[in-house]
C-alpha cells in the first residue's frame, strides 16, 4: 500500500493505493497433493506449453500449462475449493501488449492459501460464481480464446500470492490414467481419469 499526500501545502489530505492478490503469500503447499488433470474423464489434450517453455512460461509463468482445447470444451477442477474470481464478459483474443486484459478466467482458493487459475475461457463460459464451492474434477467453464492468445487453449496454473499483487506459479502434480505426472512434457498427451 502507498499513501501519498494530495497536495504538500494542506494538511491531512492524502491520496493512497494498493495492488492485491487473492491467496496466501505463506502458503503451505503441499507437494504431494495430486491434481486432476483439468478436463473431463477419459479425455486427453496436447499440451502446448509447460513448466519453463521458452515461449511465455516464463518467470512468474514458469510452472503453469497450456493445453490445446477447442472453443467451448468444458474445463474442470484441478482441484477443490471457492470460486475467489470469475470474468466472462470478453469477446477478443490478440497477441499485442496488453491483450491480457481480454482475457476471461475463473479464479478458485484452494484451503492452503494456492490458487488454480483457469484463463482464455469463452464468453460467458463461466458455469460457477464467485463463492461456490467447487469439488476436484467438477465442470466450472469452458475453454475459450480471450485474452493474450493466438489460438484457443486453457492456461492453467498453480500460484502462491507474491508482494506487490503480483502470484507465482508452483510446480504441481497430476494424476492421470498413465500414473503421477510430476513434470508434464510439451507435446504429451495425458488422459484425464474418470471418476
Amino acid at each position: 500500500m502507498l499513501l501519498s499526500h494530495i497536495d504538500e501545502r494542506r494538511r491531512g489530505k492524502f491520496h493512497y493505493t494498493f495492488e492485491w492478490t487473492i491467496g496466501d503469500k505463506d502458503a503451505a503447499h503441499d507437494d504431494n497433493f495430486l491434481y486432476s488433470l483439468p478436463y473431463g474423464g477419459g479425455k486427453a489434450y496436447r499440451i502446448l506449453q509447460s513448466y519453463g517453455s521458452r515461449f511465455s512460461h516464463k518467470g512468474l509463468e514458469e510452472f503453469s500449462i497450456d493445453f490445446d482445447m477447442p472453443n467451448r470444451t468444458p474445463v474442470h477442477a484441478a482441484r477443490a475449493g471457492v470460486v475467489a474470481r470469475v470474468e466472462e464478459s470478453n469477446t477478443k483474443g490478440c497477441w499485442r501488449d496488453g491483450c491480457g486484459r481480454y482475457a476471461n478466467y475463473i479464479v478458485v482458493l484452494h484451503d492452503d492459501g494456492t490458487t488454480g487459475e483457469y484463463y482464455h475461457l469463452a464468453m460467458d463460459g463461466a458455469l460457477v460464481e464467485v463463492g461456490d464451492d467447487v469439488g476436484q474434477q467438477q465442470i466450472i467453464g469452458l475453454s475459450g480464446n480471450t485474452g493474450h492468445t493466438t489460438m484457443p487453449h486453457l492456461h492453467f496454473g498453480v500460484y502462491r500470492a507474491t508482494d506487490g499483487g503480483n502470484t507465482q506459479s508452483i510446480p504441481v502434480r497430476f494424476l492421470s490414467t498413465e500414473g503421477i505426472i510430476d513434470r508434464p512434457r510439451r507435446g504429451a498427451r495425458y488422459q484425464a481419469l474418470r471418476r
